[in-house]
């Protein structure tokens, strides 16, 4: 089974915190009266989702890692470049100038927007099940990077606007693509 480090770990949390942080910036940009109890809302709220989600996606991929283990290398690749393709699709075709008029961060919006971009970490823990690594360091390092990066990105989007909205989605997704190549190439050439 490939081993998973701590940089791969964090690189792969950055890469899922981008959706999370462009939301963030989002709310930033679009809720005019946003304080930093919204902002650490927010970050909670992402942070705390987004370390769950792999959790989950671990056990139930543990069900079936003897089945897996000798496609790892392909799931890791098809998953997280599948993830990470489908992001930077998105920053590259979605329109992101639209902002709801007076929009108000209410419980039931940042559940419903924890929830969404979430779901991607949901399929990285599948993929972990196939590999070696900690998951609860792994948990931990996701919702830590994204509970950080959703609350400066709150702050980001209220001074920048969309300026920077677009590219974080990109970055993120990019990042994703690479650990999926590298964990790859990594199982069937080294």
């Amino acid at each position: 089974m490939p081993f998973m480090g701590i940089f791969e770990i964090l690189m792969i949390g950055i890469g899922l915190s981008m959706d999370a942080a462009a939301v963030s910036m989002s709310n930033g940009m679009c809720i005019s009266s946003i304080r930093w109890k919204h902002a650490l809302a927010t970050a909670f709220a992402f942070g705390a989702f987004q370390g769950i989600m792999p959790l989950i996606g671990y056990f139930a991929g543990s069900l079936f890692a003897e089945q897996i283990g000798a496609v790892d290398h392909w799931l890791a690749l098809v998953l997280l470049g599948f993830i990470g393709g489908k992001m930077i699709y998105e920053s590259l075709t979605a329109n992101h100038d639209s902002c709801p008029v007076d929009r108000r961060l209410t419980f039931k919006l940042l559940l419903v927007q924890a929830i969404a971009t979430s779901i991607d970490a949901l399929a990285v823990g599948v993929s972990f099940a196939a590999l070696t690594v900690s998951i609860v360091l792994a948990s931990s390092v996701i919702a830590t990077t994204t509970f950080v990066l959703s609350f400066v990105s709150v702050y980001i989007g209220k001074r920048f606007g969309t300026l920077l909205n677009q590219k974080a989605e990109l970055i993120g997704g990019l990042i994703l693509v690479f650990i999926g190549v590298k964990t790859f190439v990594e199982h069937m050439f080294f």
